[in-house]
């Protein structure tokens, strides 16, 4: 009888299912490449051109190497999403690697977990058979999902699929399409650090101080409290007028009277300023 991998066959539709998202956040994580320093590899040794990663994809110069890069990647249009994915940072890392490690294979763990969720809930039994295949509890989907070997493969099938839609697309139209994505990931980023360590603002006086700002600048406002999301800006120049630093008014947000949609546009504002 043929042995269909039918767990394999699940993880790519639920990844077909999620194409949009992928390439949603892949032009969110390109957002700031065209401002960085543009470097070659010569003779070995990393050089920078003089000019920025946007600077030369508009000229349409080559963004990548012929002493990096890989050859999957080879034969890339100059100036383009995949030029610029086998070309080199500022640490003569292959921008491909950082983009495979921040963004690609996290997304296809998230992608296999989802599809082992779906099929612990629609085929109980099949799951409970395949996790005692390969060793592990049912009921630790990470850890099935890491002994049935499904990411590997379905990291290359992303890969393709990130490449088909934006491979030939240029660099700089694949950044403003990611700019509100990015703006948003960057909000989110500031808000959960923000969140973190909550108690830290009391223990650090630098930061004790910029609370006792930030409550006085509140009080001598006429701003509703708890601030909505529709004052975020005001709030924003009302906190820096008193003195605050831009690096801590993540810090204090989550100790002020605003709305948790205020701390995120507050966040995005800063983002956007950067």
């Amino acid at each position: 009888m043929f042995d269909v991998d039918w767990m394999g066959l699940l993880t790519r539709t639920v990844l077909r299912e999620r194409t949009a998202e992928l390439i949603a956040e892949a032009c969110a994580w390109a957002v700031g490449m065209s401002d960085q320093p543009h470097h070659l590899r010569s003779g070995g040794r990393l050089v920078g051109t003089g000019t920025t990663v946007g600077e030369r994809a508009l000229t349409g110069l080559a963004l990548s190497g012929d002493e990096d890069g890989r050859l999957d990647l080879g034969d890339a249009r100059p100036g383009s999403f995949q030029d610029a994915l086998n070309g080199v940072g500022q640490d003569g890392r292959l921008q491909a690697d950082r983009f495979d490690e921040e963004l690609l294979h996290p997304f296809v763990l998230e992608t296999c977990l989802r599809a082992a969720d779906r099929a612990r809930r629609t085929r109980p039994a099949d799951w409970s058979e395949l996790a005692d295949d390969v060793g592990e509890d049912a009921a630790d989907l990470a850890d099935v999902v890491r002994a049935g070997g499904w990411e590997a493969p379905l990291r290359i099938d992303a890969e393709h699929l990130v490449l088909a839609a934006l491979g030939g697309v240029p660099l700089i139209e694949v950044e403003a399409e990611g700019l509100p994505l990015s703006l948003v990931r960057a909000a989110e980023q500031v808000t959960r650090g923000a969140a973190a360590e909550p108690a830290a603002v009391a223990d650090d006086d630098a930061l004790a101080g910029a609370l006792f700002l930030a409550e006085a600048a509140l009080t001598a406002t006429a701003l509703p409290l708890p601030v909505p999301a529709a004052d975020a800006q005001r709030l924003l120049v009302e906190l820096l007028d008193a003195g605050l630093e831009v690096e801590e008014i993540g810090g204090v947000l989550p100790h002020l009277p605003v709305q948790p949609a205020t701390a995120a546009a507050v966040a995005a504002l800063i983002a956007a300023a950067d």
